[in-house]
């Protein structure tokens, strides 16, 4: 929580501009833009600084696909305590605030009020070799899917024989170049033994290959900035959020998604084939069915084991045992 000589700094970034709101330890609020570039990042800590009250300041910023991460990294730099959360649980603090407006000014304020009432961990940078991985990752993934969207035109009945070829060299292109950043990454885990000992472990597991381990050492945090397996699910968004409200109301339990969502898409796959090869999913998997939850909750319920048990060989240091892994509470 925040205390009386802490001010908090809630940021909305867009690509080119930084909405900010400055609360006050004594409660008032303070609002500024600034350019979202190295010279507006100075201004900003200049901004903060002056209206602060000599406070500490705390900043809190939305993750948004990757324009955070230069504010974030020059805060962390500069010995600030910056906090990247999920939109997801900025979008509900505001529904359980009731608010109406939805504007950047509005959407700093309440990021401002987020971070100073719920205190979310600060961020720090990850290590160079993984933000490279992680660009790497997110490209194959992107060029991949720009690739399937093009390959989609191809059904359509009117395309003439002239943009059908355009389309199936345009899906060539794409996936050549997605194989190439896949090739790059594996190259890069092969050539940093850290990352290189995580890819061994993690394709012991039954149903991960080298690909899903990638996301995984991409996605994923260091283990030791995730205090459990639990933790670990939660932040890929696979927690299960019951519905319920006195004692009528009881609605199915799902999936929170309030996570990293690169992660758990990469999940997806792989957890289907698990559920057919892996012995420990495939009983849990069985066992859900047989008791009547339908096949995709069970799905879903199989991805956060999967993720969970990643985490543990992780940790453990171990490879892949059904013994120990078949424990891990789901």
């Amino acid at each position: 929580m925040g205390t009386a000589s802490t001010a908090v700094v809630g940021i909305d970034v867009s690509k080119a501009t930084l909405d900010c709101c400055l609360l006050t330890p004594d409660g008032k609020a303070r609002d500024h833009t600034v350019p979202n570039t190295p010279a507006g990042f100075a201004a900003l800590l200049a901004w903060a600084g002056r209206h602060a009250g000599g406070a500490d300041a705390r900043f809190g910023m939305e993750a948004t696909g990757g324009y955070e991460d230069a504010l974030a990294t020059y805060l962390h730099a500069a010995g600030r305590t910056v906090s990247v959360v999920n939109p997801t649980r900025i979008k509900y603090a505001g529904v359980m605030r009731g608010r109406r407006n939805k504007t950047d000014k509005a959407d700093a304020r309440l990021i401002a009020a987020y971070t100073r009432d719920q205190a979310p961990p600060a961020w720090s940078p990850p290590a160079p070799e993984v933000r490279e991985l992680q660009a790497l990752v997110r490209r194959r993934d992107d060029l991949r899917q720009l690739a399937a969207h093009e390959k989609a035109r191809l059904d359509a009945p009117l395309l003439t024989p002239a943009a059908r070829r355009s389309v199936a060299r345009v899906v060539k292109l794409l996936s050549r170049e997605a194989d190439a950043m896949q090739a790059a990454a594996a190259a890069l885990i092969a050539a940093t033994p850290a990352l290189a000992a995580d890819r061994d472990l993690l394709v012991t597991i039954a149903g991960v290959g080298p690909q899903t381990a990638s996301t995984v050492l991409a996605e994923l945090p260091a283990v030791d900035r995730v205090p459990s397996a639990q933790a670990a699910a939660a932040y890929a968004g696979l927690s299960p959020r019951e519905f319920r409200s006195g004692s009528s109301v009881r609605g199915r339990t799902r999936l929170s998604k309030s996570g990293n969502a690169r992660l758990r898409k990469a999940l997806y796959l792989p957890t289907l084939t698990a559920v057919r090869f892996n012995p420990v999913l495939k009983a849990f998997f069985d066992r859900l069915v047989a008791a009547g939850k339908p096949k995709m909750q069970a799905v879903g319920a199989c991805m956060r084991k999967l993720v969970m048990i990643c985490y543990g060989v992780l940790k453990n240091r171990q490879p892949f045992d059904p013994a120990w892994a078949s424990q891990i509470a789901t």
